[in-house]
């Protein structure tokens, strides 16, 4: 089960918390995965890693607020595999301010990145998956999509629910071309970049005090709900946002 092998996929974001782990976890399932982000730096050595497991792979840059960048990046992957079965959109941005005081142009930076820029990949690989008549697409969606954070949340929250609203319309609408579009929406996962804050004792005690499970997330348990959106096992499965959460969700 959950087998990749002859699997081509591209995993936006894959320099970070993430965005590595789960183009690690395609690869070592089978795929061959094409990590992509803005900094060249942070990709070639999850690229090295993938190729030291026998796995074709290629690191390659892309601003994915840009159309342009997108689909330059898009033919490249083409060019060198000829298809694209699997896209994992974790790219994404946050800004914690409060609602009375976000600067209307951050607010925005954070929709255009989140939203924005998961429509654009959708959109340059859909057109792929369409001439194809098969795809997988996984969004990176969020437990704020769905409950709304006491505090600094109002863009990050807002663009994980248009990222939701995303996700089911083209779930539907892409559907006659055999492409299924899910997205994984996990709860705070402990990350290099958010170590440092959330392992203070106050800190973690007060973001983990909605959760049933009362701990965070590690990025490993995001890896196995991503391998099964991209596996043939969850074929019967689109439209659909995967929680990640600890039980938050079930409350």
């Amino acid at each position: 089960m959950f087998d990749l092998s002859g699997k081509v996929a591209i995993v936006t974001g894959a320099g970070g918390g993430l965005g590595k782990p789960i183009a690690i976890g395609l690869a070592e399932n089978g795929a061959d995965v094409v990590v992509t982000g803005r900094t060249l730096s942070k990709l070639e050595p999850v690229a090295k890693e993938i190729q030291d497991m026998g796995r074709q792979s290629l690191a390659v840059t892309a601003d994915v607020t840009d159309p342009k960048s997108v689909a330059e990046m898009v033919d490249q992957v083409v060019k060198k595999f000829s298809h694209i079965d699997i896209l994992a959109n974790v790219a994404g941005i946050n800004a914690r301010v409060s609602a009375e005081e976000f600067d209307a142009d951050e607010f925005e930076k954070v929709i255009r990145f989140n939203v924005v820029g998961t429509f654009l990949c959708c959109q340059a690989v859909g057109k792929v998956m369409i001439q194809q008549k098969s795809g997988k697409i996984i969004n990176m969606s969020s437990v704020r999509g769905r409950c709304g954070p006491d505090q600094g949340g109002s863009a990050y929250a807002t663009s994980k629910g248009a990222v939701d609203a995303l996700t089911r319309t083209l779930a539907v609408e892409w559907a006659k071309y055999n492409i299924n579009v899910n997205a994984l929406g996990p709860a705070l996962i402990m990350t290099d970049m958010t170590r440092d804050f959330l392992s203070q004792p106050e800190t973690y005690k007060r973001v983990t005090a909605d959760i049933p499970l009362h701990r965070l997330g590690n990025p490993e348990e995001v890896v196995g709900p991503a391998i099964l959106l991209a596996a043939k096992e969850s074929d019967f499965m689109t439209g659909q946002v995967l929680y990640i959460d600890g039980g938050m969700t079930a409350r």
